[in-house]
Formats: structure tokens, sequence, C-alpha cells
């Protein structure tokens, strides 16, 4: 249940207008992966919640449904649920116009989420925004509960914000991908470079891209560079032109650090 002392005590210094009533349920709409990974992590706080809902749900007598369904499907899901509810959605690009004529919210946790492994939410940042005080209370409140950081990005940020986090996670990843190919053909699983990738990570976490940058572009290592080329070239032909990318991208961060 929602208690309007612990959600006043939370927010004590937050600016924002409580003159109205916390809900008492809240439904989830979308059975992926962010649907049952925010349902289980909100019951263990402590919030009335049922299982995820699918198409066409009947929400009964929830006064809050947020939907964590993809992108495309947001603006029909709202459009199916009764006007006098407060309806969220967990997009990190999308604006709330979608979700009109309901009062409206987003809350986009800003971490990976997967069907391999619970996710880590508590420390992370929630992105999060409302169409009024009540439904940005309820976005902050519901993201506190989760032990997440919320901070407010409107709608002129949200596709920025949004990017950053996909180069940040999505294009890491397809980066490592390449790591993990051209390791293979050397006789190298991707455990041996864990370790290198987890001290580049705490370096940017630490001092930023520029001050963290080694490696051979860098060093202005051009024989080396080459080399590497060439390698990519024999055995990932593929991704060269990948390759090219990165050393272009990366020869303008270490000339920014000089």
């Amino acid at each position: 249940m929602y208690s309007t002392s612990s959600a006043t005590s939370a927010w004590l210094n937050d600016g924002i207008n409580r003159d109205f009533a916390y809900t008492r349920r809240l439904a989830i709409v979308g059975r992926g992966r962010v649907g049952f990974a925010l349902t289980r992590a909100l019951r263990q706080a402590g919030v009335d919640v049922g299982e995820p809902l699918g198409r066409d749900p009947d929400v009964g007598d929830a006064e809050v449904v947020l939907l964590c369904v993809p992108d495309g499907a947001v603006a029909a899901a709202a459009a199916r649920l009764p006007r006098d509810l407060v309806v969220g959605h967990c997009s990190g690009a999308m604006a709330l116009d979608v979700l009109s004529p309901h009062e409206g919210f987003s809350l986009h946790p800003l971490m990976t989420i997967t069907h391999l492994a619970p996710a880590p939410l508590a420390g992370c940042v929630a992105a999060v925004d409302g169409t009024s005080a009540r439904s940005l209370a309820i976005a902050r409140d519901l993201a506190t509960r989760l032990d997440m950081r919320p901070i407010a990005v409107p709608e002129r940020d949200r596709a920025t914000y949004h990017a950053a986090a996909s180069v940040a996670a999505n294009f890491t990843v397809t980066v490592l991908g390449l790591a993990e190919d051209l390791a293979k053909t050397a006789g190298l699983d991707r455990d041996a470079y864990l370790p290198l990738v987890e001290a580049a990570v705490r370096n940017w976490a630490r001092t930023g891209a520029a001050d963290s940058l080694t490696g051979p572009v860098a060093r202005g290592d051009e024989i080396t560079v080459q080399r590497q080329r060439d390698a990519v070239q024999a055995r990932c032909p593929g991704a060269a032109e990948l390759f090219d990318a990165l050393v272009s991208a990366t020869k303008t961060l270490a000339a920014n650090k000089r």
C-alpha cells in the first residue's frame, strides 16, 4: 500500500504539491522482461501489484497502470484503459503525449534488463517525468521504493538521454562482441579480457573518457594500429568497417586529451 506519510518523508524538499491521495493498487501491463522484473521488484518493496497483464487488460481496482510494452505499442495500450487512471510508461525516449488523455508519467530504469538474471535496480538512476504534480510524485515514489535515484528528464532531453544509454550499454556490448570474435580466432575466450574491460570502465568512471584512454591509437602508434587492422581484415573481415570507425573516433578522443 502507498502511504502518504512515508511518501512525504521521502520527498520533503522536492517542492511538489501533495494535495492528492496515493494509489492503493498498481497494475503492470506487459509480460516481457521489464514487466516481470518490475513486478518482482515492486512486490519485494511492498507495493500492491498483481501479475503482469497482457493485451486488452482488465486492471480491476488499480488506480495507476504502468505500461511495460514496446514503444510502438504504448499509445494503443494507453487508449484501451479507462480515462480516470494515472498511466505511466517505461520508455526512455518517448514523451508523455502518447498517454493522452490520461494523467501520465514515465519511469525508465537506467539499467539493462535481460531474461538471464534479475535486474539490479537498487542504486541505478530512474528517469522520471509527469504531466502533473501527482503523476510526477507517483513516478518518484515508485523509483524511491525500488531504491533507485529518480532524476527528472524533460521531453526535450529524452531522446538524447536514451541515445546515451544505448551507446553506454548496447554499443559497448557490440564492441565487446567484436573483441570476443577476434579473441576466439587467437584461441582465447572472453574471460581473459574481463579484467581489462573492468579496469577500463573503472578508469572511465573516475576520470572520464579522454583521460582514461590508453593503447596504440592514443599513443599515435600508427604501425601497430595498421597491424591490428590487417589482423581484423584477415580474421573478421566483416568487422573491418567497424574497426575503422572506432579508430577514427578514438583519434578524435585522443586529440581532445592533448
